[in-house]
């Protein structure tokens, strides 16, 4: 085929802008290289040698982290194979009618004390501080803080024997409390019960503590907008509002045991998101449409120790204060309910004041009831 010169020119026209444009590239390419470098030296990267049972904890605290997304991704795996679809849709229809989130879970004692379970404490490690005893001879209603990003040490005290609950407190049976939404997760949900957690719900509390002596709940008290004040050093509160835990407790007679987990805020890093940002007015907006709200927080990776949704190995003790007896009444005043919070405040105070210098020696401020 004949070239003419104009179709010749073009070509080498073409040509010095293709070389131009590859130059420019490779440049581009070399300059990115410190960019990339500088990237890879701020990941603090697990080093090749980790004994194995540093391993076993990292992975059984990843595992447990992901429980949701991994049985929701299971359910949706089961679903593409039709010979289950059967007992899937009995499946189903079970977790339609099955009482046992309001009725008490399906508390397993065996499930509760497995390996999987110790791993999971020793990871921070969490510890259980025993200040007194509590008789198993009535009923008890434990107010947890700080609600921290996720509730870690409340995990590994109330809903397993990881650290020796039932050791420390015998004859006193614990029922972390969690959203009722937790139970619509397919599989989750059965685990959650095996290990005695149920709805945070007025039916479940009433269902629970009305058995009698020995029967607890716990509840995280500052719930989902606490969540928002979970930053390292700090123990910012949401309390004096919070008055529902108390009037079921003098309902039912059931003694006040404030618990504070020093640690607990220390386990993930947030966003800055102070009142006023942005962030916060975005988390709060959130909160108010679906119920909880979604703080933007990290920690570690499985193979690096800065970057990640995992959380950080930091100590998490659990302090068990003296438990406040209460008068059982029926229809409590606001007064006798608001008497009641004064003196679990002052324990709880008496916890973090005793045991501050000790457990929370990197603390930033100290504890606050902000709202």
């Amino acid at each position: 085929m004949a070239f003419s010169s104009a179709t010749r020119t073009l070509s080498s026209s073409s040509l010095r802008e293709r070389l131009s444009s590859f130059s420019s590239s490779a440049s581009s390419s070399l300059q990115l290289k410190p960019v990339v470098a500088n990237i890879h030296a701020k990941v603090d990267f697990v080093p090749a040698e980790i004994p194995r049972k540093r391993r076993l904890q990292m992975l059984s605290v990843a595992i447990w982290s992901t429980g949701i997304v991994t049985s929701s991704f299971l359910w949706l795996f089961m679903c593409s194979y039709p010979p289950l679809w059967p007992l899937m849709a009995l499946y189903m229809v079970f977790v339609w009618i099955d009482p046992s989130p309001e009725r008490g879970g399906r508390l397993s004692s065996w499930f509760r004390r497995g390996r999987f379970w110790r791993y999971f404490a020793e990871y921070y490690p969490a510890s259980i501080l025993k200040t007194c005893d509590l008789p198993p001879d009535r009923p008890y209603v434990f107010g947890y803080h700080p609600h921290g990003i996720i509730g870690m040490g409340a995990m590994c005290t109330f809903a397993t024997e990881a650290i020796g609950f039932s050791d420390i407190f015998p004859g006193i049976i614990p029922h972390l409390l969690t959203l009722s939404s937790n139970f619509r997760v397919p599989i989750y949900r059965d685990i959650l019960l095996a290990l005695g957690i149920c709805s945070v719900s007025k039916a479940s509390c009433s269902n629970i503590l009305k058995k009698g002596a020995g029967q607890a709940i716990t509840i995280v008290v500052g719930g989902a907008a606490e969540s928002l004040s979970a930053h390292p050093g700090t123990a910012d509160l949401t309390l004096r509002k919070r008055l529902g835990f108390i009037k079921l407790a003098i309902q039912y007679g059931a003694d006040l045991v404030p618990v504070f987990s020093f640690g607990e805020n220390d386990i993930y890093k947030q966003m800055p998101n102070e009142k006023g940002t942005t962030i916060y007015k975005l988390q709060k907006k959130f909160q108010t449409v679906f119920g909880f709200t979604l703080p933007f927080f990290h920690g570690r990776g499985l193979l690096n120790y800065n970057l990640g949704l995992l959380p950080y190995r930091r100590r998490i003790v659990v302090a068990i204060g003296n438990p406040i007896h209460v008068v059982q009444n029926d229809k409590p005043t606001l007064d006798e309910v608001r008497k009641v919070q004064s003196l679990y405040i002052d324990e709880l105070m008496r916890i973090w004041h005793t045991y501050k210098d000790e457990f929370a020696r990197a603390r930033k401020r100290e504890l606050n009831i902000i709202e």
